[in-house]
């Protein structure tokens, strides 16, 4: 068994539902340290983080991702235990083998075959792993990324090992990721019977234009040709008591953008007030945002992990900014440069998760060719 898929399937046997780490990052703090990384467990809450580095002088190349999962669902749909690696096929299944122990796995073994051949290195190599971005990452990446920020340490290229690869291993790098903004809307109106709509204020009547308004608006004014158009999607609608003669009182909905760096949340929210305000509705609205978007230009890491990926799969990766939102949103922010490569996502958050075994060896052979390129690696 490669070392590779040894480790991957130490991972995936602990049971790591947010915001339990489960013990894997010990596991891998324990290898690093072995390498000589200096390593640090930050724990925030409920939520544990580790920090490892190797060297203390600049560019510092950052690994980063998480050992979290999300649940099973029904445990008895998945032809395995989602807890007991197996392979099957050539293929394997488990929670988390593709978003994303598997790119963890390979990714230490990377560091491990680097640093045995060539330990010395023109810059760092460090770590950064959560157990919170799963969930509402809170108390993950983004406390980290203060607590590098006072002490004054800078990453200067951070790669993702997140499940980047939609049809074909090789074939997709994400150089940036859209923005979450979810809004919660009540729209009030007046309970009533049906048979006298002229004593109530129907709300659902109410919305129904502003919905039919926002869901067909363009709201980008000026277009970043890196990113799809923003997205206005409802997600809920709840209204009425159930019963079939009476107008309800109040109608729910929960609706979320994801948007570009051609827009801003308040230019979002603004649009959507004033909107509301004139149809004359009668509101309450609560926001979250979930995550500002972020886009790394098209420069020396992309193109590092472009030819990485190349020479080993002899495909030139495209450059997206689809999906929905990773870690990478708190790190870019203080300039660094980011990048998300992984395995294919086909299977990520389903049942009977899993990654194709012979794509892990490769993996690892890239997140090597980029280390080496970036840090120009001796002997």
């Amino acid at each position: 068994m490669s070392a590779v898929l040894e480790l991957a399937k130490e991972l995936i046997a602990r049971p790591s539902l947010t915001p339990d780490d489960a013990g894997c990052q010990q596991i891998i703090g324990a290898r690093l340290a072995t390498l000589g990384f200096k390593i640090e467990h930050l724990r925030f809450g409920q939520v544990d983080n580790l920090w490892a580095r190797y060297g203390n002088s600049a560019p510092l190349l950052v690994f980063a991702g998480h050992t979290d999962v999300v649940p099973t669902g029904p445990r008895e749909q998945w032809h395995s235990d989602p807890f007991a690696p197996t392979l099957k096929d050539g293929l394997l299944y488990g929670r988390g083998a593709a978003d994303m122990k598997g790119g963890l796995a390979t990714m230490v073994v990377a560091v491990e075959q680097l640093l045995a051949d060539k330990p010395k290195l023109k810059g760092s190599i460090g770590f950064l792993i959560t157990s919170d971005e799963e969930g509402p990452s809170l108390n993950g990446t983004v406390r980290v990324m203060e607590v590098l920020k006072q002490r004054g340490e800078k990453i200067d290229w951070c790669v993702l090992g997140e499940p980047s690869c939609l049809e074909k291993f090789g074939d997709t790098i994400r150089h940036g990721r859209r923005g979450s903004l979810t809004g919660l809307l009540t729209v009030h109106g007046v309970q009533g019977h049906v048979a006298y709509p002229e004593r109530a204020d129907n709300p659902i009547h109410r919305v129904l234009p502003v919905l039919a308004e926002l869901t067909a608006a363009r709201w980008d004014a000026r277009p970043n040709p890196h990113f799809p158009p923003t997205s206005f999607q409802v997600s809920n609608f709840h209204s009425g008591t159930g019963a079939g003669n009476v107008i309800p009182g109040h109608a729910d909905v929960r609706f979320n953008f994801r948007y570009s760096t051609a827009v801003t949340t308040d230019e979002l929210k603004s649009r959507v007030q004033d909107t509301l305000q004139r149809h004359d509705i009668r509101y309450s609205i609560e926001w979250r945002p979930m995550g500002e978007p972020f886009l790394t230009q098209p420069g020396k890491l992309s193109n590092v992990v472009q030819d990485a990926v190349e020479k080993v799969t002899g495909l030139r990766p495209r450059l997206d900014t689809g999906g929905g939102t990773s870690d990478g949103r708190f790190i870019a922010p203080t300039g660094a440069q980011v990048v998300e490569f992984g395995p294919l996502n086909a299977s990520i958050h389903k049942i009977d998760e899993c990654t194709t075994v012979t794509d892990l060896e490769p993996l690892m052979q890239i997140y090597r060719g980029i280390m080496e390129k970036l840090l120009n690696s001796g002997s």
